[in-house]
């Protein structure tokens, strides 16, 4: 076993290379369309036939700058994510985490981590009405442009440009935005994950054009029409609406039909039947209770209006779900239980086989009208009752107004526009089903996302994750909304930036949703250059570059700061456990279950003295964790006092199945 050095170029040194991985498929499917390493395009055209179109003019979304934005997608970051455990809320224990950072940058960043790994993602981009806030991305060193933007490499830190209507490349500088964040976020749904956009009339068009370019016509699910406000302004055509756009990354994975089991009036009226039941001496009183229930309270009962029945099973209504649909069905007589006679069938005959119609009866689902020339139905109960996802949905737009003011009660309107919780908590039950789901939202805002899984997962108890994404834009104390969120940020210790904000709204919505007992937590990482030096050719300093890398982290950086940014490189999960021990008093550190080890001491103190009790405390660790998969072991090159002293590290990993791969940067 040798020790391999990283160097400039390597996989650890960048996020994934999504141009060479592309190459990579293609070459497994059309292996003679490359020559000496390249794509010969005439080749592949003639192993495409008749499906290549190379006529000039073609259907789609087109706009000046479009090659651009594919092409800063591709590019690979060489950014990292430092850990701030100290702004963070149960920092060892959560899974949920919040980034704060360029979210095309940071979407970069998690395609090794998270591919195929997201169930939902869910954004509320800039809707692009000539003064919301756009990421100007300059198709250059973008991790640079970030931190200038962002006050940490020579600017202020001040608000970004608007995109005024008045400018040439209004629509233009939307799309440039908007269309390699939607690639890199392609990449990390699972084969059954959803894309969830809110948009409004502005760019609703552009944006199904570049989302049907992006993940493929077939798979626009379709869309949600939010009526969200009362437009009493005269104009021609009164705007009270914005839209919800729903995209598969594979439409055929799908489930057939989206239905969820929350609901509020499903829950309040399955109280309300508990409740009577308990309280009832018998069947009569306990009808005559819930009848009245029902007459009072009827009109705020839809969609469950119909369930107006009850019985020791809870309350219940009757469904139509024996008739047979569209086509003959089965042919069997059905006797009433007073007349003897058999009752009416339905008209394209029952749904069910004579078997279970039978079990039906036998466990009293069946019911029965007065005599055999009713139709019979089917017992359901409220319990039973799974809401569906409806084109149209009505809910006041101020709402998240009022959301966000109960989580802030002691404080002002520390938001505007909000989305709505409630508007969210129409479809995330639909597709967040299963312990660890995963939520992404890459323009989190005011956090309502967030506070929809907490809200969630202490209806059902299920364990949802969400990993948010915010620019750490500073607050504006000019105006009303900023104030109120600077005291937020000082009344709880945090930076004067909106995130702080979102983490602080996350924060107390746990508390209140799940009484302590959920994960209340949320790891907190910013955006940041990478903590690994690496050679620069461009510089012409070469004796000062090379005194500067004798030690080759970046000044400031702690170990746990470069153990994050091996966790990322290497693909392992944000939430991953990080462990340390401490051998021959030097500190390393496991995560990933054991898949990645990091001994990074100062330099010359891995010594041959004290390397083989490093090694084999690094040995007996990995065979107590089991870990299934490659381990991979780093060091510090320049920990290392000689030459002898990495050869016996080496040599004692070396000599244990399975062995390790060994790397130093």
């Amino acid at each position: 076993m040798t020790m391999h050095t990283v160097e400039p170029g390597d996989p650890e040194t960048h996020s994934k290379d999504l141009v060479a991985e592309n190459l990579e498929q293609l070459r497994k499917i059309f292996p003679s369309a490359f020559t000496e390493g390249k794509v010969d395009f005439d080749a592949l055209r003639e192993l495409l036939g008749d499906a290549v179109d190379d006529s000039d003019e073609k259907f789609g979304l087109t706009w000046f700058g479009k090659r651009d934005a594919r092409r800063i997608a591709l590019k690979p970051s060489t950014a990292t994510l430092l850990p701030r455990p100290e702004e963070s809320v149960d920092w060892d224990t959560t899974q949920n985490v919040m980034i704060e950072g360029d979210n095309l940058e940071v979407l970069k960043l998690m395609q090794k981590s998270y591919a195929n790994k997201v169930k939902l993602i869910y954004i509320d981009p800039p809707y692009n009405t000539g003064k919301d806030f756009i990421y100007p991305d300059k198709f250059q060193d973008t991790i640079q442009n970030y931190l200038q933007q962002t006050g940490q490499a020579g600017s202020d830190g001040g608000r970004l440009s608007s995109n005024s209507e008045t400018s040439g490349r209004y629509h233009s500088a939307w799309l440039d935005m908007m269309y390699p964040r939607l690639m890199l976020a392609r990449n990390l749904l699972n084969k059954d994950g959803v894309l969830v956009i809110s948009i409004d009339e502005r760019e609703y068009a552009n944006l199904r054009a570049m989302c049907a370019e992006i993940y493929g016509e077939e798979n626009l699910v379709g869309t949600v029409v939010w009526k969200n406000a009362t437009d009493n302004n005269p104009s021609r055509i009164a705007t009270e609406h914005e839209y919800l756009l729903f995209v598969a990354r594979d439409s055929g994975s799908l489930e057939k039909v989206w239905k969820s089991s929350i609901s509020d009036v499903r829950d309040a009226v399955v109280k309300a039947g508990e409740r009577i039941i308990e309280e009832s001496s018998d069947l009569t009183e306990m009808r005559e209770r819930y009848s009245r229930w029902f007459r009072e309270n009827k009109g705020e009962m839809w969609p469950l209006d119909r369930y107006k029945y009850i019985d020791e099973g809870g309350v219940y209504t009757g469904s139509q779900s024996v008739h047979n649909p569209g086509k003959e069905g089965y042919r069997y007589d059905v006797l009433h239980p007073q007349t003897g006679k058999p009752c009416k069938q339905p008209l394209m005959g029952y749904r069910f086989p004579e078997a279970t119609m039978q079990r039906l009866l036998e466990d009293g689902r069946i019911l029965f009208g007065e005599d055999e020339d009713k139709i019979i139905e089917l017992k359901v109960y409220a319990s039973e009752y799974q809401e569906k996802l409806s084109s149209v949905l009505e809910l006041d737009g101020r709402l998240g107004a009022y959301e966000l003011k109960d989580d802030f009660s002691d404080f002002g309107k520390v938001f505007s526009n909000p989305k709505p919780v409630r508007l969210l908590l129409n479809f995330f039950p639909h597709i967040l089903k299963e312990d660890g789901d995963i939520l992404l939202d890459f323009f989190a805002g005011s956090g309502s996302s967030a506070r929809a899984i907490q809200e969630l997962n202490s209806r059902d108890a299920v364990r949802r994750r969400f990993i948010l994404v915010q620019l750490p834009e500073k607050l504006d104390s000019k105006v009303a909304e900023g104030r109120e969120a600077l005291k937020v940020c000082r009344q709880s210790g945090r930076r004067e930036v909106i995130s702080s904000v979102t983490v602080e709204r996350i924060r107390r919505g746990a508390i209140k949703d799940s009484g302590g007992l959920g994960d209340s937590g949320t790891r907190i990482f910013s955006l940041a250059d990478s903590g690994m030096l690496r050679w620069d050719t461009s510089r012409q300093d070469v004796e000062q570059q090379a005194l500067d890398l004798i030690d080759n982290v970046r000044e400031g950086r702690e170990e746990e700061d470069i153990l994050f940014e091996l966790l990322l490189n290497q693909g392992l999960d944000l939430a991953s456990k990080v462990e340390a021990r401490d051998f021959a008093g030097k500190r390393v550190y496991s995560t990933g279950a054991g898949l990645l080890f990091a001994c990074l001491p100062s330099a010359g103190s891995i010594t041959k003295g004290n390397a083989e009790e490093i090694a084999k405390g690094i040995v007996d660790w990995r065979d107590e964790l089991e870990p299934d998969g490659d381990v991979t072991a780093f060091f510090k090159d320049v920990a290392f006092a000689d030459d002898v002293a990495k050869a016996n590290l080496i040599a004692i990993l070396d000599q244990h199945v399975p062995s390790f791969v060994v790397k130093s940067i």
